[in-house]
């Protein structure tokens, strides 16, 4: 924190440290095909496959003395991995979060999950009956995923897990008149509702999912078009604490560079310290605070946006 408040306020980078926040992609294939996913759409340059057990286990002999989180997912659907929870195994001694579009969650896993020492599940429910729903979460099963939030809620019930279940709602267009039947159903299988605003791929499709309410919505109309409701500052707190590993082992700025267009080196080649404070990763922090706006990832960004919810 010291190094990015001094290196925020100079415009110059400095110091050594290690990050306490750390993304990590078990896997970027995914089952379903949500339309402003990069992985959904179509869109990812980058290879699909699945992290090894190994490259897992040498990023926490290393990162772990440091980390406070671990995510445990990015661009995929990381229950896919079919050694899934194997990692949740791996990383029970950390603060631990999934994120997943609920497609998996049979009883058996729902058992599985509430016994892992995972501290948070985040399950993606973006509407309340299967043909909201479907608007984006293309391929999906509504019913199959509500019987899957009422499966872990049932188990952390049965075996007093202090697993945390949380419901994600983006709220766009579609969904956005069923926000109450969100909270009701959060409510009755004892979860958290996370209504949260929705990221979109290509501005010029943003019409079609932006919701009535200001607080949902990323972007605002211009005579340009759309555009983010942010300053662009120059500065990124990510960037010091929350660098994200791919399945590979690339290490790459944060979660926004979904497809590692800036790839500060591989775990394959080198120590995940000589990569995080090499310098590809310092000139990368540099170029951001020269300029953030200079660079694509960093204008369809969440941080330094005013009165939204993501």
């Amino acid at each position: 924190m010291i190094s990015y408040l001094v290196s925020s306020t100079t415009g110059k980078v400095t110091g050594r440290w290690m990050p306490v926040f750390l993304g990590i992609e078990l896997t970027n294939h995914c089952n379903l095909n949500c339309p402003e996913c990069i992985t959904g759409s179509g869109q990812m340059t980058r290879p699909k496959g699945f992290m090894p057990i190994g490259l897992f286990e040498r990023i926490l002999a290393e990162s772990g003395p440091y980390l406070y989180n671990i995510n445990l997912y990015f661009q995929g659907e990381p229950m896919m991995h079919p050694d899934f929870f194997i990692f949740l195994e791996k990383a029970a001694h950390h603060h631990s979060i999934v994120s997943t579009n609920g497609q998996f969650l049979t009883p058996g896993n729902a058992e599985k999950l509430a016994r892992s020492g995972l501290s948070r599940l985040i399950v993606s429910l973006d509407g309340m009956d299967q043909q909201t729903y479907t608007a984006y979460r293309k391929n999906g099963n509504f019913q199959k995923t509500l019987e899957g939030v009422k499966n872990v809620s049932a188990a952390i019930t049965r075996s007093s897990s202090s697993l945390i279940l949380e419901i994600q709602f983006l709220v766009n267009r579609q969904n956005e008149s069923q926000i109450g039947e969100a909270e009701k159903f959060a409510s009755e299988v004892n979860a958290r509702l996370s209504l949260k605003s929705m990221q979109v791929l290509d501005l010029e499709r943003a019409e079609e999912w932006l919701p009535e309410r200001e607080t949902f919505k990323r972007y605002t109309k211009t005579e340009g078009g759309f555009i983010l409701k942010s300053r662009l500052r120059n500065q990124c707190l990510r960037q010091w604490l929350n660098p994200v590993v791919t399945w590979d082992g690339k290490v790459i700025p944060c979660c926004f560079d979904k497809n590692s267009d800036h790839i500060f080196g591989d775990l394959n080649q080198h120590s995940f310290k000589e990569i995080w404070q090499g310098e590809k990763a310092k000139h990368f922090r540099q170029w951001l605070l020269n300029g953030r706006s200079q660079i694509g990832m960093c204008r369809n960004c969440t941080t330094g946006l005013s009165g939204v919810k993501y």
